[in-house]
């Protein structure tokens, strides 16, 4: 696990939820790095990887996608990251992006731009 990529996807979902979340956000959702649950930890780095991956292996060309993909392309990644880590998650926790909520859909959108920032 690379703790600075976790610290920088975390960031960046903290800043979108503050930004996006109507009313007042569940603890857990705004939670610092120190109080995050380990697995968590380990699915933000592994996201963080994933987006620079990508980046990567299209030669920079997926920073040419709109920033609704990109933030399905967060979506797709964490919820992966959520089967690898939780055996039965909730319903709630691996909902598709065409259901998740608006604040949670520019929340992803905004971590994928955060990371490609410090790709």
């Amino acid at each position: 696990m690379n703790e600075e990529h976790g610290r920088i996807f975390r960031e960046a979902w903290i800043a979108g939820v503050k930004a996006h979340y109507p009313g007042e956000p569940k603890p857990g959702y705004i939670s610092p790095w120190e109080d995050t649950p380990e697995w968590e930890r380990e699915a933000a780095s592994a996201v963080y990887g994933q987006v620079t991956d990508f980046l990567t292996v299209s030669g920079g060309s997926a920073s040419r996608l709109t920033r609704e993909q990109k933030g399905r392309f967060v979506s797709l990644c964490w919820i992966a990251q959520i089967y690898q880590h939780i055996p039965d998650p909730k319903p709630s926790y691996v909902t598709d992006w065409s259901e998740q909520p608006e604040w949670q859909r520019e929340t992803n959108c905004e971590v994928f731009e955060a990371i490609e920032r410090q790709a």
